[in-house]
């Protein structure tokens, strides 16, 4: 036996004396020169057959030599005979390099066939790597054994980390057999997807099937002190696919629990995502009855899309189906399709209350990367559905969707053609739907396409500058089929016979140039041409004593022109108070614009019609009133406008004394005041002003708090019955201007963390709601396991300490509202509102929210949200109520975290009283 040193890294497997000394030399002489026995290069263990003698020759001639060569059995041969070993070499049982190291030692047993390796030891073979306190590599047996070994303390310290290809094993101790595969493992420790495994003892049968006894589960990070698993004596593991167990008890903190399964499947794919049963919750209500909500199927489909399948069923007979789709191809395009359909009965058959009725909602989102094809684009944003939808579902309690008066909807595709000159296609669909009066508006498809501008006289230099060079000519197309229809008559016949067709060309002449050096002026010149498929011919029925308008299915077409110029400027204003002064200067800038525009009269579009039977009394109509492009004026338009917007700045003398410049400061973003002028107002009803409007907008607290305000301003005087006459407010006694209407809103932010503004749009803006949560969170019921607030989930445990010494983020909005009217001298206002939406974490595990309001008009609080949630490390537990108003409702959830065990939780939520 040899000692191998602690440097080397390889060994071979044939193992044979790699030194000799002195006494084996004259030892090996003296049984050479007396031939009393013959030597070998091997020893043959337990075997006494006779070796074949396969020739003689006679060398006395010459004489033997015996060398020792490594790796290589060869026989020794004498002076008079030569016999050759007939025993077969045995095959290294290792087919590849083994590596090896430790810290301490290295040791090589020849007479027991083993290596030790001792103290942060290492062993690689193949796909196989081993670290360790202690490995013994028994090289007969085909075997390694890896432990741990004890500190300075006494203490178990550095435990066995084995790795075969991509599954890793913590175990106390590891037997591993190269030849057959299998191993014995004795408490290992493994992760599986978001599953954490610890079994008593495993047995490794092959690459893909181990055998587990006294296992437990669990999804938490503390794998030996898990605040849950579940526990079963008898498990089949096949990594990466699947895990099928025995008797299986859930134990909660340690304590077992009643809950127990005769067997059990977990699916560990290593796919992204796996096809599977959604088991549904359980929930009552005293209109409804008891029922099973949100189960059904999830189908991964492929890596690209998946499908869930969801449905309710209540014991009166109310039942609901939804269908969810995500779907994502990377640099190319991504969007998910939600589609639900309720049917729903409200109290029994025969009593007063009862009511049946049908909704639905559809939602798509679609978007294309840009990179994808950088010449068209196809966007979707698609929120349609029955008008009483968020109101009367049973699924959510979505309090901004509720408020929201409207849906919209737009799909839009567009394509650019790279022409000379260039050439740009688009074509759109539109829905805009009011819930209160159930009244769709549908662009059903819109068609623009427009062509670049076009410079006639620009030379070859290509400098556009001078009135004549800037003249440019446009043409633009825009076709539309417009719908108007209610949810009765939504995709019946009658919406599409009551369509309106019609396209609109035009083609815009224009210059710009500059007036005296300081003035920026640009004049145009527009021709339209509009074609409808639809006209009306109004007259007098005698029979219905009522003047109607028939339909004439036909093409027809007007013309139309106009002129419009335009000149404006830039002014700068500072005014200096001095280096030394808190405000050093403030900083003025003026836009003043004047515009003018003229359309002639196109009377010969109109006609005449009678107003009675008599005939006598005739009203002027254009036979394309109606239309979706409008009709042609029948009176001048000869209009000035005049606009003036204003934005103040200061520079004010840093805080920080460190600092030299000074810092500037936004006072006013914008103050804006705009009105107009009739040049062709005549006579004394004419009025030839139009009122004042004023609107303007700052930023304050270091631009937390965004301050907007507006107001009307009419110079005209109102008669007794409230009608504006053509009479100045201040030749009537009053002031200069009447305020007709004003209004205000303040929003502010502030939080105690900086605030992540690239979060996803949550379901609420989906639906249509406010981005803020002013109104609440949104709770969908199949979306629970989802936080209510915005911060992340730790697995910090809770101590007194943390409580004292954490910062605890916090985060609040504010909004005010004020709107003022006095149309006809009613001096009342109108709206009054205070919404404050606060969340902050009471400690490191406990969340809290409130979002309320009052409103000093109606005086009454507005609605009002309570928010709880609670940390429980791999379970989530969250309270929300609304005490107030028809949504009022309560809902209490608790589950695990991990997405594979979604399904255990406990959801419980009061359905609405409306």
């Amino acid at each position: 036996m040899t000692l191998q040193k602690t440097s080397h890294n390889f060994t071979k497997i044939a193992f044979i004396p790699l030194q000799t000394n002195l006494f084996n030399i004259v030892l090996i002489s003296f049984f050479l020169t007396f031939g009393f026995s013959n030597l070998y290069g091997q020893e043959i263990l337990q075997k006494r057959t006779p070796l074949a003698v396969l020739k003689q020759t006679d060398t006395t001639t010459k004489p033997p030599t015996s060398k020792a060569k490594p790796l290589v059995a060869a026989p020794l041969q004498d002076s008079a005979t030569i016999k050759v070993d007939t025993v077969v070499s045995k095959k290294a049982f290792l087919d590849g390099i083994l590596k090896y190291k430790a810290k301490q030692y290295a040791r090589i047993d020849q007479k027991k066939k083993q290596i030790t390796l001792y103290d942060t030891a290492e062993l690689y073979y193949q796909d196989i790597e081993l670290t360790s306190g202690i490995i013994i590599l028994d090289y007969q047996k085909n075997e390694v054994y890896a432990g741990r070994i004890k500190d300075s303390t006494g203490k178990m310290t550095q435990y066995p980390n084995f790795k075969q290809g991509s599954n890793a094993v913590q175990p106390d101790s590891i037997r591993f057999n190269f030849k057959t595969k299998k191993a014995l493992i004795w408490n290992s420790r493994s992760d599986q997807g978001e599953f954490r495994i610890k079994a008593d003892v495993t047995k490794k049968e092959n690459d893909s099937v181990y055998f587990l006894k006294g296992a437990r589960f669990t999804t938490s990070k503390n794998i030996d002190h898990p605040e849950y698993y579940f526990k079963t004596n008898k498990v089949k593991f096949v990594p990466g696919k699947k895990v099928v167990t025995g008797l299986t008890n859930m134990v909660i903190a340690d304590v077992p629990t009643p809950i127990a399964l005769p067997f059990a499947y977990f699916p560990m794919s290593k796919e992204t995502s796996i096809s599977g049963v959604i088991l549904p919750s359980y929930n009552d209500s005293n209109s409804r009855g008891f029922s099973l909500q949100n189960g059904g199927y999830y189908f991964a489909l492929s890596d690209n899309y998946n499908l869930t399948v969801l449905g309710d069923y209540y014991t009166n007979g109310s039942y609901g189906l939804s269908m969810e789709s995500s779907y994502a191809k990377r640099y190319r395009y991504r969007g998910n399709v939600n589609f639900r359909y309720e049917n729903l009965i409200t109290s029994e058959r025969g009593y007063p209350d009862y009511s049946k009725q049908k909704i639905y909602n559809l939602q798509w989102s679609h978007s294309r990367d840009a990179k994808s094809n950088p010449n068209s684009s196809f966007t979707a944003s698609v929120n349609l559905g029955s008008s009483k939808y968020f109101q009367q579902s049973i699924n959510q309690a979505n309090v901004g969707s509720n408020l929201n008066n409207t849906l919209n909807s737009s799909v839009s595709y567009s394509k650019t053609f790279n022409s000379v000159p260039q050439v740009r296609l688009s074509v759109s669909a539109t829905h805009a739907q009011n819930t209160q009066t159930q009244i769709i508006n549908m662009t059903l498809p819109t068609l623009q396409l427009s062509v670049d501008r076009i410079y006639p006289f620009v030379g070859e230099n290509g400098v556009k500058k001078g009135f004549l060079k800037n003249i440019n000519l446009q043409y633009n197309l825009s076709g539309r089929n417009n719908i108007v229809t209610t949810d009765s008559l939504f995709f019946k016949p009658q919406m599409f016979r009551d369509a309106k067709i019609g396209m609109q060309h035009s083609i815009p002449l224009s210059t710009n140039f500059k007036l005296f050096k300081y003035f920026s002026a640009s004049t145009s010149l527009n021709y339209e041409e509009v074609w409808y498929a639809k006209t009306i011919n109004r007259s007098f029925d005698p029979n219905q004593s009522a003047v109607v308008d028939k339909v004439v299915n036909g093409f027809d077409a007007f013309r139309t022109y106009s002129f419009s110029s335009s000149l404006g400027t830039t002014i700068y204003g500072t005014f200096n108070f001095g280096q030394d002064k808190k405000i050093q200067s403030i900083r003025h800038v003026l836009r003043p614009a004047v515009s003018y525009g003229y359309t002639p009269s196109f009377e010969k579009y109109y006609d005449t019609y009678a107003t009675d039977a008599s005939g006598t009394m005739n009203k002027q109509y254009s036979r394309f009133e109606g239309g979706i492009f409008g009709a042609p004026g029948l009176n001048n338009s000869n209009i000035m406008n005049f606009n003036l917007s204003n934005t103040f700045e200061a520079k004010v003398t840093d805080r920080d004394s460190t600092k030299v410049a000074a810092k500037k400061i936004m006072l006013l973003n914008n103050f804006n005041l705009s009105t107009s002028y009739n040049l062709d107002a005549n006579g004394t009803t004419a009025l030839k002003w139009s009122p004042v409007r004023v609107s303007g907008g700052t930023q304050l607290f270091k631009d937390k708090m965004n301050v907007n305000f507006g107001a009307t301003l009419d110079p005209y005087a109102l008669n007794n019955s409230g009608q504006r006459i053509n009479t100045y407010n201040v030749d009537n006694g009053g002031s200069l201007f009447r305020m007709t209407s004003a209004n205000m809103t303040l929003n502010y932010s502030i939080s105690s963390t900086q605030k992540d503004n690239s979060k996803k749009k949550d379901q609420v803006e989906r639906n249509g709601g406010r981005e803020d949560d002013l109104f609440g969170r949104n709770t969908v019921q199949n979306n629970r396991n989802i936080s209510q607030f915005d911060t992340e989930d730790t697995e910090k445990e809770d101590s007194v300490s943390d409580f004292f010494t954490a910062k605890l983020p916090w985060n609040m909005t504010f909004a005010y509202s004020l709107t003022y009217s006095n149309n006809n001298r009613e001096k009342k206002i109108t709206s009054n509102s205070i919404m404050i939406s606060a969340n902050t974490d009471l400690t490191p595990k406990w969340k809290a929210g409130i979002s309320t309001g009052y409103d000093l008009v109606q005086n009454g609080v507005t609605y009002t949200q309570l928010r709880f949630e609670r940390d429980l490390l791999s379970w989530r537990m969250d309270f929300n109520w609304m005490p107030l108003g028809t949504n009022a409702n309560w809902g209490f959830f608790i589950g695990i975290k991990s997405g594979v065990l979604s399904d255990i939780k406990w959801d419980k939520r009061s359905t609405p009283n409306r």
